[in-house]
């Protein structure tokens, strides 16, 4: 097949604004840009002025090196909007629940908060008093907490999170440490009398973007559906999750 044309300037561009997306906060210094796209320092330079000029690039005043600039964020954050993340996840939602048959909810962190995105529910019923927009709380939920998880919050930060929630410093803290070693979270009726969950963050690409839960009766979740629930969501999930994203660990 024919070689597809290409704008080498654009090309340039886009090689640049990928390799500052990889860099992270920390951002690279021009010499190893150059390095890690192949465009030639100088060329890399020009580049980087126009792409500061534009806002999708900014460079350290203390150190001049190159970060991602807030233009290149906000694509992003106007891409994943709540109504587009819902509809990307979906599919994975409805495959988790009919495997599992348990109602399964997407949300994501605002705040000291969990807002709830999507919901599916079972053949069978299960009461549970939750909605499309809902909000609960972080420190309570299995998806705050597999989102804490994900996230690294420090021990001494998540005080910040015991807002709208009985649970204490001691016990968010445990919940959270025992998300990241057995890789999901857990919930007991801390949020709804009778009701547990289970639940696990989902990553874009290595971000943590939103949470997955899936609840039912407390009596049902025994040590031993855990360990079910955990291995099924590790073998439905990652065929159907969109590109770029995926499970923690």
């Amino acid at each position: 097949m024919p070689t597809t044309p290409r704008v080498e300037a654009i090309d340039r561009a886009l090689s640049l604004l990928t390799a500052l997306a990889e860099a992270g906060p920390a951002g690279l210094p021009l010499n190893e840009l150059a390095a890690a796209t192949g465009v030639n320092k100088s060329t890399a330079y020009r580049a980087l002025l126009t792409m500061r000029a534009r806002g999708f690039a900014s460079q350290a005043e203390t150190t001049g090196d190159y970060r991602l600039g807030t233009a290149a964020m906000a694509l992003g954050e106007r891409f994943l909007t709540p109504q587009s993340l819902a509809q990307a996840l979906h599919p994975a939602l409805v495959a988790l629940s009919r495997e599992a048959d348990e109602l399964v909810h997407l949300g994501v962190l605002v705040g000291d908060q969990i807002l709830y995105l999507d919901k599916v529910e079972p053949e069978r019923a299960i009461r549970v008093w939750s909605q499309i927009g809902q909000r609960t709380s972080v420190a309570a939920s299995a998806m705050g907490r597999a989102l804490l998880a994900a996230r690294e919050v420090p021990d001494d930060q998540l005080a910040a999170y015991l807002h709208h929630s009985e649970v204490s410093l001691e016990q968010l803290i445990a919940a959270v440490h025992a998300a990241r070693e057995h890789g999901f979270s857990t919930e007991l009726e801390e949020n709804e009398p009778g009701v547990a969950c289970l639940g696990t963050a989902v990553l874009q690409r290595g971000n943590p973007m939103a949470a997955l839960s899936i609840t039912m009766p407390a009596e049902r979740l025994t040590q031993e559906r855990e360990q079910q629930l955990s291995k099924l969501i590790r073998s439905v999930l990652p065929p159907l999750l969109p590109q770029g994203f995926s499970l923690p660990g």
